[in-house]
């Protein structure tokens, strides 16, 4: 099994969390920005849309990190990490599905401006609406994770504390001058910090 991937890649790092969480291990193909090229007529063999990470499992290649973990669980099991039963699984794909759909969009503008520091992102209106959008989301977060009393779906570790945990890092490492103060957002950060893959691939000092 190979994963194709920049190791910075907060995309990447889901899956490579994942994999570490199944105590399972995949050749590690560095590419993208800085790696390998994958604006090739090869890799779009693989990929066409010329993004990380892509898996091949022998005859098999995925694309997008949400269903790369998702398949990786399901092919090796796990008794908590998508869920265990149908209503927590259930739960476990809302918390991707919004990270994914929700979360990202709101960081983007901010992220890409304040931490990337891109050309094409220096807009200090778009900065301010996207930062005030990314905690409005964030708060989200914290009153759910009041509720659930230690990770997002509960009691047990799933998938979506993988995405989610990521996507807080993101938020920690960005420097940003009006930061809310969300408690159980502090609190969930220390619960995933226990965790040995978290250290390898999360809070390492990497946005």
């Amino acid at each position: 099994m190979q994963l194709y991937g920049k190791p910075t890649s907060i995309n990447v790092r889901k899956v490579l969390w994942t994999l570490a969480e199944l105590n399972i291990e995949a050749d590690f193909i560095p590419c993208g920005s800085g790696f390998a090229p994958i604006d090739t007529a090869e890799f779009r063999q693989l990929n066409p849309n010329a993004l990380v990470p892509v898996l091949v499992d022998g005859d098999f290649v995925l694309w997008e990190s949400n269903s790369i973990c998702r398949y990786l669980v399901r092919k090796y099991g796990h008794p908590t990490l998508s869920g265990g039963d149908l209503q927590q699984m259930a739960k476990v794909e809302q918390w991707m599905g919004w990270q994914a759909c929700e979360l990202n969009p709101a960081w983007r503008y901010a992220f890409m401006a304040l931490v990337r520091q891109h050309s094409a992102f220096t807009d200090p209106v778009a900065i301010t609406q996207s930062t005030q959008q990314w905690q409005q989301k964030l708060h989200i977060l914290d009153n759910a994770l009041a509720q659930s009393g230690a990770y997002i779906c509960g009691a047990d570790f799933t998938l979506a504390d993988i995405v989610l945990g990521l996507s807080l890092n993101r938020w920690l490492q960005t420097p940003l001058t009006d930061r809310l103060q969300l408690p159980h957002l502090q609190a969930y950060q220390a619960l995933l910090a226990q965790r040995a893959a978290a250290q390898r691939f999360c809070f390492n000092g990497i946005a």
